[in-house]
């Protein structure tokens, strides 16, 4: 108690240069804080895009061929099948889970006397697998009798409804036109997926695309998983290397067969964020640090002043621990008073944004619920409290040298 009363007494008789002092500290923290709760934020929007579906799904395409191979020239064009859709988990290890996906873009849909046109796909009831995390507002998803027993059924994305229905009407159980066939609406969604733009879509039973659109047994596009433990890399490969020997196409073919892998752009979008992390705490620990070297000048300066009191300490028989540990905690002590109201004042103003963004019901394009993690924070703190332990110690070892006469002559 005597010594913090004796830094604190010390502390009064310099006001401004004190208050100066911790307000460098108070800044750095302060805007660490922000840095890192601004980029969480980020990171929470755009993953907020891809969180309707699978992170590491595969989707296999076709086109046509652009190198001649086993006596068949360009221009050929390749067409899925079911077949390769039973046969590719039979041959390729590693597939956890597979689907298929047709599509037609512009179909016509009516309800009463309001009408839209909007992209159809039909698909197996085991494809909302990969929407996992799509949300139903009214009804249900599609189950395996719908598809079994070819089913005039459709679930619909909430803009369709939108066209459709009057506001806050549930549509589940209502029959709608599209293409000309009359079809029961079993559910509405909210993909927020392609910028919400995949609930400007319907899903129906992919036998009933079958035979609305004929056609026959092709399919647009074959969507897999892999299974746990597998590298979803080397399956993609596989897979591709399957259809290439299954439709003989040439391997040097890289137009013919095409795949798109979520675990890549996935994986594009977290090295973006490790960057802007990185650049983060670069800047944030750079103003930190400058407000350190500020309180470490401060102490050089302090420890002149006092160089008088420091000889008559030692020559009443204050060891160099006893000189060391007065100036170090005077150091620690504006540092962590100073750190933590900047840390405070900072996580509260995120979370008050967070609040607000969330009160309001605003939704800005790649930015939403900024928040700080609190080992983050506990990390800051620390190193927050070592940085000033550090820059009192530089000083204070200085002092702890100093010999009782010459400090005794010291103006």
């Amino acid at each position: 108690m005597d010594s913090l009363q004796e830094i604190l007494f010390t502390l009064k008789q310099n006001k401004l240069r004190t208050t100066m002092t911790a307000f460098g500290v108070f800044w750095g923290i302060f805007m660490l804080v922000l840095l890192l709760g601004a980029g969480k934020g980020m990171q929470n929007g755009v993953y907020d895009d891809f969180s309707s579906d699978a992170m590491d799904f595969i989707v296999i395409y076709t086109s046509t061929t652009s190198v001649a191979y086993e006596g068949m020239g360009l221009g050929r064009q390749i067409l899925l099948t079911k077949s390769d859709l039973e046969a590719m988990p039979q041959q390729v290890s590693g597939v956890g889970f597979i689907a298929d996906e047709n599509q037609r873009g512009g179909v016509t849909m009516i309800y009463g006397k309001k009408q839209g046109s909007f992209n159809v796909h039909g698909v197996p009831d085991e494809y909302f697998e990969l929407k996992n995390a799509v949300p139903f507002t009214f009804g249900r998803k599609m189950n395996p009798l719908d598809e079994s027993n070819t089913r005039k059924i459709a679930v619909i994305g909430s803009v369709v409804a939108e066209r459709l229905f009057e506001k806050n009407e549930d549509p589940a159980g209502r029959d709608i036109k599209v293409n000309g066939v009359m079809m029961k609406v079993v559910g509405v969604f909210n993909d927020k997926g392609n910028n919400g733009r995949d609930s400007e879509r319907i899903y129906i039973p992919s036998t009933t695309f079958s035979k609305m659109f004929g056609t026959s047994d092709r399919i647009g596009s074959i969507w897999i998983r892999p299974a746990p433990g597998i590298d979803g890399y080397e399956l993609e490969k596989n897979a591709i290397i399957f259809l290439q020997k299954r439709h003989q196409v040439s391997p040097e073919d890289k137009r013919a067969i095409k795949s798109f892998n979520m675990a890549e752009a996935a994986a594009r979008v977290n090295g973006v964020f490790t960057g802007i992390a990185i650049i983060n705490w670069f800047v944030g620990l750079g103003t930190l640090l400058a407000g350190i070297v500020g309180v470490s000048n401060i102490m050089i300066i302090t420890v002149k002043e006092r160089t008088r009191e420091i000889g008559i300490r030692k020559a009443l028989g204050a060891t160099p621990i006893n000189i060391v540990g007065t100036l170090v905690f005077e150091s620690v002590l504006v540092t962590s008073i100073a750190g933590y109201m900047g840390l405070v004042l900072g996580v509260g103003l995120i979370e008050l944004i967070s609040f607000g963004l969330r009160a309001s019901g605003i939704e800005m394009p790649y930015f939403k619920n900024p928040e700080i993690d609190f080992q983050m924070a506990i990390t800051a703190m620390m190193l927050l409290i070592l940085a000033g332990a550090i820059a009192g110690l530089i000083p204070a070892a200085r002092a702890a040298k100093i010999m009782p006469i010459e400090a005794m002559r010291a103006n």
